[in-house]
């Protein structure tokens, strides 16, 4: 089969043949029809950010496609069968506390890097090999529309911080990092879960004016000035009452203080999610009170990706037309130019721009 392989960090990915996936109990094998390229593969490909990631192999998390062949132990999975392909494997000999790998992208730790080696090539290529529990049916859609589902890649990260904070209808949510990907689409996510109000800090005012465009009057934003204090006071002025959620999606170079500020905004007894990057890059901690969290009895969680169960009910939203996947801005590219697919992610990233290649 044809497949983009990465051989070393800081080339270029090789278009070539290689072995088609060998299927095993526990398995499936799925034709993938279209999987996104994150507007960081680049930095992911030359090494920049460090990943887990054994070398040579086809990257790529995840995608949609339609299932080509089922293990012995598959009792509802059929052959044709248009799936998503979950990337984020977890091991299945401890499910407390599994060791996980994102297919074809990075590990953690040693026990995530022991299930990339089996699992090792992702869905960069025409066929691509995940464990049954990875693979979530869809129903029917038009092979057209193939791109669009892409978008649940994307979506169902910040869906995971919203189960984890137990979300309810009604509720205000303050998303922390509005204007990015992730956190443009967390917007987009808490309003088809029934969020009253969504706030939405940022410093780009075209990107939230956008945001008001297209979601109405259920989003309020608020243009950051860099003051901590002055910020935290304005987030809660804009907020039609207590701000119950908070979910942080800010990526690594982003200041602590600019992330403390929304934290901070949540009621007494609201819920903070972290999903962001802070940190990650070295320098200072976040620095939350301590008699602030314990008061107020705050409760904080780290999430991350979503659970395992997550797809199916991120499918029922947008089979509902609660989450138009339409508004996403699609660009594709087929196999042969993958390499333009990074390229291009890489200078077209932001809110509801999505690049996809179409193996």
């Amino acid at each position: 089969m044809k497949a983009a392989v990465l051989k070393s960090f800081g080339s270029a990915l090789a278009i070539e043949e290689i072995a088609a996936p060998v299927i095993g109990t526990g398995e499936v094998i799925v034709d993938v029809v279209a999987t996104r390229v994150l507007s960081y593969a680049n930095e992911v490909f030359s090494g920049a950010r460090n990943y887990l990631l054994e070398l040579p192999a086809v990257p790529g998390p995840g995608g949609v496609g339609r299932v080509r062949a089922i293990g012995p132990d598959a009792t509802h999975l059929a052959v044709g069968d248009w799936v998503y392909c979950d990337p984020t494997f977890r091991a299945r000999d401890d499910s407390i506390s599994p060791d996980i790998t994102l297919q074809g992208w990075s590990a953690r730790g040693e026990g995530g890097l022991k299930l990339q080696r089996y699992f090792r090539h992702g869905s960069f290529a025409e066929q691509t090999l995940l464990p049954t529990e990875n693979v979530k049916r869809i129903g029917s859609i038009d092979a057209a529309d193939a791109p669009r589902w892409c978008a649940l890649g994307t979506c169902l990260v910040p869906y995971g911080g919203f189960l984890a904070a137990r979300l309810q209808p009604g509720e205000t949510v303050l998303v922390s990092g509005a204007t990015g990907n992730f956190g443009s689409a967390a917007v987009a996510v808490a309003l088809a879960m029934g969020a009253a109000c969504v706030i939405a800090p940022g410093r780009n005012e075209k990107v939230l004016a956008d945001l008001v465009r297209r979601f109405g009057p259920r989003v309020r934003t608020v243009r950051l000035s860099g003051n901590e204090a002055d910020d935290r006071e304005r987030m809660r002025r804009t907020a039609p009452g207590p701000i119950d959620c908070v979910i942080d999606l800010m990526p690594p170079e982003v200041s602590t203080t600019t992330v403390r500020a929304a934290i901070m905004t949540v009621r007494p007894y609201g819920r903070v999610v972290l999903m962001g990057g802070v940190g990650m890059l070295g320098g200072p901690g976040l620095d939350l009170p301590y008699p602030w969290i314990m008061r107020e009895c705050v409760s904080i969680h780290g999430v991350w990706m979503y659970p395992p169960e997550a797809t199916f009910g991120l499918v029922n939203l947008a089979r509902a037309g609660l989450l138009p996947l339409d508004q996403f801005e699609l660009a594709t590219f087929d196999l042969d130019h993958a390499n333009e697919a990074v390229t291009h992610a890489a200078a077209n990233s932001g809110p509801f721009k999505m690049t996809v290649l179409t193996p």
